[in-house]
């Protein structure tokens, strides 16, 4: 079972008030990537008194610790999602602001190829692929 953004905070010595724990458990139950509005939304339902600025302040300090990442998808607000070990891409739908995730070997390997072709080892990258869903 992986550790929850609390338990991760705990490890790193983030110091959790109440209102932190509860941003940090709405995040680890998030199977979204939420923006900071949608965060707000959801952890005031729990604790009306937590105030925006504290999800923003709280959102930038799990960040800067290495417990958050920040993405800024093309044409929308910064999103976050739990940084987790294993490796993803992202596929946004650009009309419902879905976002996929998925890992393709296939990719992966291609992506690897094209480094090696212009002479460098990939140490890293990210992809987001974007994309209207198709009617079934």
């Amino acid at each position: 079972m992986s550790e929850t953004i609390e338990q991760k905070c705990l490890s790193k010595g983030v110091k959790l008030t109440d209102q932190r724990k509860i941003i940090a458990q709405v995040m680890s139950e998030s199977s979204d990537h939420p923006d900071v509005d949608e965060l707000y939304n959801r952890v005031s339902r729990i604790d009306s008194k937590i105030s925006i600025a504290t999800v923003y302040r709280t959102v930038k300090l799990f960040e800067e610790s290495g417990i958050l990442t920040k993405h800024e998808f093309k044409g929308g607000k910064a999103r976050y999602e739990e940084l987790n070990e294993g490796h993803h891409d992202h596929l946004i739908d650009v009309k419902s602001g879905e976002i996929i995730e998925f890992v393709d070997e296939e990719i992966e390997k291609l992506q690897k190829k094209v480094a090696e072709k212009y002479g460098y080892t990939l140490v890293d990258h990210k992809l987001e692929l974007y994309g209207i869903k198709k009617k079934s």
